[in-house]
């Protein structure tokens, strides 16, 4: 009989290794909540890790994989992160960290915080610092318009307000 029509062993299975999260090229600039995020979600997987030990079912197996997987992957953005310290930054541009607001040509305000890879969430109008909207108001002050390009169409953003990351008593 070919081998192609047999079934696999279950201990075959749980044994294929997972691919690795993708790293990126991109310098690991974390702020200090994106730092204790990074931190936060390490420990969460180290107790998970502990938990799927203690369990000898396939299910278990699979995930002990994918905790492993990303464990190894948070260790390496831990060990890469580059803490900004918003008291170096100038306080009257856009820099990473900062919060800016701004009004589109639409006269519609909109809110985004420049943060590193890993605490980018557009929905929380957290963008990364390498983003096309980032580049476009990094160095930017209050009064300036800036042109974000976008494939949607070029808009012109006027930035009206900077707010300074503070800094964490513990970053």
């Amino acid at each position: 009989m070919s081998r192609a029509f047999v079934k696999e062993n279950d201990a075959d299975t749980a044994s294929i290794a997972l691919p690795e999260r993708p790293r990126t090229a991109h310098t690991n600039y974390v702020t200090a909540a994106g730092l204790a995020a990074l931190k936060a979600q390490f420990l969460t997987l180290l107790d998970s890790r502990s938990e799927l030990s203690a369990r000898e079912d396939m299910e278990s197996r699979q995930q002990s994989q994918t905790v492993e997987r990303d464990l190894r992957y948070l260790q390496d953005r831990l060990e890469s992160a580059i803490l900004v310290n918003p008291d170096t930054q100038p306080a009257d541009r856009v820099h990473f960290g900062s919060t800016v607001h701004v009004v589109d040509e639409a006269d519609r305000r909109h809110i985004f915080q420049i943060v590193g890879e890993d605490e980018a969430d557009v929905t929380r109008g957290k963008i990364s610092w390498f983003s096309p909207l980032s580049k476009a108001l990094l160095d930017a002050q209050v009064g300036d318009v800036v042109t974000w390009r976008r494939p949607a169409g070029d808009m012109e953003l006027e930035v009206v307000a900077i707010i300074k990351q503070v800094a964490s008593a513990d970053g």
